[in-house]
């Protein structure tokens, strides 16, 4: 049975770990967006563009209040407890009730790569997912020309289950994408126990 928070089942709670908080994204955080979201590397390997102002940010922070009061799929911003900045999001891009799987996805600002950060942040969603959603299924893609985005999805538990030629047309090509994904009862055995 789905647990639910407030009535749906994507009202994204505050989530926290050592180092970060996940929680929803405000119009304050606007700035902070844009000075991650305007690095032509870090919208490299999504499917959305490098912001070009502020503006844009707005336009996307109002987007991901759309998507709050709708109760459809979203983001949580990631913030770093210790500047409290927002550096990047993380969330839900699609989800199949019929399967009760969802899809997960992630940016974050090029300045914090490599620091464990989104594996950290990963975790936590995964936690979330499956203790408080009860999903059945987490999948997640990368382009093959992305490792890095698999790495932390492996760190964080998720399996490799193959290969998807030309999967997704992105800024101008199309792209082969890795598919990981973690079942509720690969998140039991990596806890130790049975399935929540």
């Amino acid at each position: 049975m789905l647990r639910l928070y407030g009535g749906g089942l994507f009202d994204l709670p505050p989530l926290q770990t050592r180092r970060l908080l996940l929680r929803r994204v405000v119009m304050a955080d606007a700035r902070d967006i844009f000075d991650y979201s305007r690095d032509e590397e870090v919208a490299r390997h999504v499917l959305w563009e490098a912001q070009r102002s502020v503006r844009d940010a707005r336009a996307y922070v109002r987007y991901l209040q759309r998507l709050y009061r709708a109760g459809q799929p979203s983001s949580w911003g990631i913030v770093e407890q210790a500047s409290g900045r927002l550096i990047g999001t993380i969330g839900f891009m699609a989800y199949s009730p019929e399967h009760n799987s969802a899809e997960v996805g992630y940016s974050l600002a090029r300045s914090h790569w490599n620091r464990g950060l989104m594996t950290e942040a990963l975790r936590e969603v995964l936690r979330h997912a499956f203790e408080d959603m009860q999903l059945h299924r987490v999948e997640a893609q990368f382009e093959l020309d992305n490792p890095a985005s698999g790495r932390v999805m492996e760190k964080a538990g998720m399996r490799r289950e193959g290969v998807l030629r030309g999967r997704l047309y992105n800024k101008g090509r199309y792209v082969d994408v890795a598919l990981y994904a973690m079942l509720r009862e690969d998140y039991a055995a990596r806890k130790g126990g049975v399935a929540p």
